[in-house]
């Protein structure tokens, strides 16, 4: 009933293969966050740096249904205490004028493929 030529090496080989993935990124380069190139004028963003890499996806959508749904123009920043438009190319892209160095840097980086630019024209 216990035939262990069987039983231990197809333990052997279940236990090498869900370890596969483990042993294989051993070798791997760790992830780091790419450097990006700010505008020279660069002071702060219209929120913090963290709030922006964390929430920046969550904010622009919230933008677009916001102005396209409901009407509204504008963003209230918290962090700055003023009023800013609810536009990525006139708000974001103002500041961040280079698409090659500040978004795609970090969209090749964590293999994002944003659809902003299905409608926005690229600058």
């Amino acid at each position: 009933m216990y035939d262990a030529n069987k039983i231990i090496p197809g333990l052997i080989i279940f236990a090498l293969f869900m370890t596969f993935p483990f042993w294989y990124n051993l070798g791997a380069e760790a992830y780091s966050t790419p450097e990006l190139e700010l505008p020279e004028d660069y002071e702060r963003c219209i929120e913090s740096t963290e709030f922006m890499r964390a929430e920046h996806m969550n904010m622009l959508d919230e933008w677009r249904d916001l102005y396209v749904r409901e009407g509204y123009q504008e963003y209230w920043s918290e962090l700055k205490q003023e009023s800013y438009p609810m536009s990525l190319t006139k708000t974001c892209m103002y500041c961040h004028s280079d698409k090659e160095e500040f978004c795609d840097r970090c969209h090749n980086a964590t293999a994002v493929d944003p659809y902003c630019w299905d409608c926005h024209i690229e600058p």
